[in-house]
């Protein structure tokens, strides 16, 4: 399926406060999305800290999240697992609690075949009635979804596109091909933003636009537009900040720019650490090079 959702998403961060979910800084964040322009709010991702919060703790995360919205932006909740029948149950509770979407990252660590693969999209879909987007990150799964196998995914109805983040700009390319006009292109890797939208990506979930949303939008919009002279220099505006969001692992860097603008992210939960500050010092750089205001 197409045209799930065209435009900017935020993979959102979890803030934490002596040692629990801060819901007041939650909803902050929602609502400076929201006033941004965001299209898309990705909750439970990467980004979001998922491995290291309770399955009550997700739950709530969930119902606060819809009851916050209220229908004013999209939303997809983070659903895949290592297990398939894991992956399945989190599916079904996010379609239950609201979501209008799932994103599921490939099967980590078990390192399945590409057939694999297929069988678990296969059956996640099977289980829900909503849009389902695919996840390929291999730096962090130790499994890389091949464009054959993207375009097998392409056939399932409900598979709504993939978010790439695998860092080959000719495997995306060939991605694309391959799914044109029968499932969408995500860009799931800032550095690969522009690059993606221009070869026709539908869209991006991204990284930094939990601090530059804004920013982030533009970048669409002018590529949307046609407007690739301006594209590339909104985009080369924000190369720096993009570079020191992922100076240490994510959500570390992003966490702690939060932090800079008044977003109250707090710090990530063990085995994740803050942010070193010869790192810091970058961040606070290059959120001033680029003017952004406290929140």
């Amino acid at each position: 399926m197409i045209n799930f959702f065209k435009g900017t998403a935020t993979a959102m961060v979890t803030p934490f406060k002596n040692g629990e979910v801060n819901y007041e800084a939650f909803g902050k964040m929602i609502e400076y999305q929201i006033a941004n322009g965001t299209d898309m709010l990705v909750v439970l991702g990467t980004t979001g800290e998922p491995p290291t919060m309770t399955e009550q703790e997700k739950v709530d995360l969930m119902r606060y999240t819809v009851k916050m919205c209220a229908g004013r932006v999209k939303i997809t909740f983070g659903c895949g697992s290592n297990s398939t029948a894991h992956a399945v149950e989190m599916a079904k509770l996010g379609q239950e609690l609201g979501a209008d979407g799932l994103l599921a990252v490939t099967p980590y660590y078990n390192k399945c075949t590409q057939k694999g693969i297929v069988e678990y999209y296969k059956t996640i879909c099977a289980a829900t009635n909503i849009p389902v987007i695919a996840y390929n990150v291999p730096a962090r799964t130790g499994v890389n979804i091949l464009p054959p196998t993207a375009e097998q995914l392409a056939g399932i109805p409900n598979m709504a596109g993939i978010k790439e983040a695998c860092g080959n700009m000719e495997q995306i390319c060939e991605t694309m091909r391959r799914i044109r006009g029968k499932m969408d292109l995500y860009s799931g890797d800032d550095n690969l933003n522009l690059p993606i939208l221009a070869i026709g990506g539908a869209g991006l979930i991204s990284v930094v636009s939990n601090i530059a949303p804004k920013e982030c939008k533009q970048v669409y919009d002018l590529v949307a537009a046609g407007d690739l002279k301006k594209a590339n220099e909104t985009e080369d505006k924000l190369l720096p900040l993009i570079d020191a969001c992922f100076t240490e692992v994510n959500p570390i860097p992003v966490k702690y720019g939060c932090n800079v603008i008044g977003l109250e992210a707090g710090i990530p939960r063990p085995p994740l650490t803050e942010l070193e500050p010869e790192h810091k010092k970058i961040m606070d750089g290059c959120i001033a090079a680029l003017g952004l205001k406290k929140v």
